[in-house]
């Protein structure tokens, strides 16, 4: 059993436990360098028998993988490996990416955006310290190509590599990154993320003196009238420690002060530019002709600490921009680089970009239609996106039993599921209805008081970013939903 993720027709089959599976017949046809013609259509609802001494695998661009019962990505998943939306031009997330990097110049910073997003667990989650009972781990949440392998779920996957291969003093990350999630105007199953990191070294600075070398550093950085507020100390000893055991206070608070000032180098691009798009496109409102301001805020993050999160107060409200702090030193010794010392910072391109573009929907950055991708050219014009249309939403509802023995462990798409997770519930609605799906709301919940079975009810919004959905299309699309849900879930339909 073979995945190309190329140019061939294939087919596809998931091992089930309870020993049915599901076949599929993929069709991806080049059609330019960077974009692909993905088809999935189920064509076999019974178990597929191949006839081949090979073990069942996934051959993705070239390199074959074995699949497991972990294994839980879909097959509409695989067409998005093609998009890599960071690397088109003139597309908003592209944009964002390259004003971002403008204040991260080469030399003393190299730029990753071509990294494959398959990974191994190690990369993904060991070499970052994470638990072994930690959520992100779960079938739930990621996307297991096989029980070592899975699709990343965060750019952080390549740290340590990057931090092994000491190419440069700091690096930027830009890639797509795939997480089971729910399903709304802010959430996808694909998006992007950027990190950044910066890094000195005790064995290179004069003297072996960390916090003077980036003090001079900071001089060097350009200066802003940015207004910040920062009413907290650099360290807390509950609320944001230290690393006594490898950082002096002098050290921390000087690489504090160099991400601080990096960082808010950073706003100043992003939200300049879109001060200006926003007036010119007539907004003269008194939100958006306010001075730009930003705010640091504690945080926790299990990379870093002390952590931070930064803020902008932009078009009348203060909003998340992104979460960063000083390395965790265990990182950098685990990656055999124990004499640096540095700062980290992550932000998601598609959640910046629609504050800079105005964009509405998540959902619009993966269209294809020029009258969306028309509105963007370069870095150097940042625009308000303007909508082209706005058609009815189409309202459907299903509710069901979940079987006696379900429990909340969920993770895949089963035919007979012991378990539930509403991510399960979202990967069957997104898998059928694609982008034809605006939201997915749980609108009520029953237990009964007898036989404690539950009950749930999820009301699915259909609506086309392009063009009036017919009822008739929603019903058709609606019925192979609750049959899904029924056969991969084991659900009983009320």
């Amino acid at each position: 059993m073979k995945l190309a993720v190329a140019g061939r027709v294939v087919r596809l089959a998931w091992s089930k436990r309870s020993g049915a599976a599901i076949g599929a017949r993929l069709r991806i046809e080049a059609r330019s360098q960077q974009q692909l013609r993905f088809q999935s259509t189920v064509v076999q609802q019974t178990p597929i028998i191949e006839h081949s001494s090979e073990a069942p695998s996934l051959e993705i661009d070239g390199k074959s993988h074995a699949i497991d019962d972990w294994t839980n990505v879909p097959p509409s998943i695989f067409s998005f490996l093609p998009r890599k939306l960071h690397l088109q031009p003139s597309h908003p997330v592209s944009i964002t990416r390259q004003v971002i990097e403008r204040s991260f110049p080469s030399p003393t910073y190299t730029h990753y955006n071509d990294l494959h997003p398959i990974v191994t667990v190690a990369q993904n989650f060991d070499s970052l310290g994470f638990p072994q009972d930690h959520p992100g781990r779960s079938r739930t949440d990621t996307y297991y190509i096989n029980k070592d392998t899975v699709l990343r779920t965060h750019t952080s996957a390549h740290e340590a590599d990057i931090f092994r291969d000491n190419k440069s003093e700091g690096y930027t990350i830009s890639a797509d990154v795939y997480r089971r999630d729910a399903i709304d105007r802010s959430h996808y199953p694909v998006f992007h993320q950027m990190e950044g990191s910066r890094m000195w070294d005790r064995r290179k600075v004069p003297g072996g003196d960390i916090a003077k070398a980036v003090w001079a550093d900071l001089e060097r950085l350009p200066k802003h009238n940015l207004e910040v507020e920062d009413p907290n100390p650099t360290i807390h000893p509950e609320r944001n420690p230290l690393q006594a055991e490898h950082h002096s206070f002098g050290e921390v608070e000087a690489t504090a002060a160099h991400l601080k000032r990096s960082l808010e180098g950073m706003v100043v691009e992003l939200f300049s530019r879109a001060q200006k798009a926003a007036i010119a496109a007539g907004n003269t409102n008194a939100d958006v002709m306010e001075p730009l301001k930003v705010r640091w805020v504690e945080a926790y993050f299990p990379f870093t600490s002390p952590s931070y999160e930064l803020e902008v107060f932009w078009q009348g409200d203060w909003l998340e921009i992104l979460g960063c702090g000083v390395t965790k030193q265990e990182l950098l010794i685990d990656a055999g680089v124990p004499d640096q010392l540095g700062w980290a910072f992550g932000v998601g391109l598609e959640r910046v970009a629609m504050l800079l573009f105005s964009i509405p929907d998540i959902r619009l950055f993966w269209s294809k239609d020029p009258r969306f991708l028309s509105q963007f050219s370069t870095m150097e014009n940042i625009n308000t996106f303007v909508p082209f249309s706005r058609h009815p939403a189409c309202y459907k509802d299903v509710s069901f039993w979940l079987r006696s023995s379900s429990s909340s462990a969920g993770g895949g798409l089963k035919a007979n599921a012991q378990d539930f997770h509403e991510n399960d519930v979202m990967e069957v609605v997104r898998d059928i209805g694609g982008d034809l799906v605006e939201d997915v709301k749980l609108t009520d919940k029953f237990t009964h008081p007898v036989s404690g079975r539950k009950s749930l009810c999820y009301r699915i919004n259909y609506r086309s970013l392009e063009r009036t959905l017919r009822n008739e299309e929603a019903n058709e699309l609606h019925d192979s939903v609750k049959g899904r849900l029924v056969e991969e879930l084991g659900v009983e339909l009320r």
